[in-house]
């Protein structure tokens, strides 16, 4: 096991051979946090849940070094609410990958794949996702 900061403890034998990453960021604005459920916010650490202002600021820091980690092809794979849906696709297409929104209706999930150019890799469907409209189905 791995103990640190986002990338920082990974060998560095990994870069560009990762297929698929999954990454758990908070999502939830600063601001909303006091909206949350109780059970959300008296039991789950201020760290899991708080994203910044917009809920986008861990993500921006995963996005950003994501593509030096994933192989050709690899994914990143993030989940987020359905109204921040189009600033994290923006937010990893900025850096280089390449967006996809996957929704579940039935779980109310929403999951961001943004997958890294090239041959070859991981594939990057989500079994059971139902797309929104726009939305390509890959696979």
């Amino acid at each position: 096991m791995y103990e640190g900061d986002l990338y920082e403890p990974l060998p560095a034998a990994l870069r560009g051979r990762v297929d698929v990453l999954l990454a758990n960021v908070p999502y939830v604005p600063t601001g909303e946090i006091g909206l949350l459920p109780a059970e959300a916010r008296e039991h789950e650490a201020r760290v899991a849940l708080d994203g910044g202002e917009d809920g986008l600021d861990v993500l921006r820091r995963v996005a950003a070094q994501a593509p030096q980690w994933l192989a050709p092809g690899g994914s990143l794979l993030f989940e987020t609410s359905e109204g921040q849906a189009p600033a994290a696709a923006e937010t990893v297409a900025r850096s280089a990958l390449v967006p996809r929104v996957a929704v579940d209706e039935e779980l109310h999930a929403t999951v961001v794949v943004a997958t890294r150019p090239g041959a070859g890799g991981a594939c990057t469907d989500v079994p059971g996702a139902v797309r929104g409209p726009g939305t390509p189905h890959g696979g």
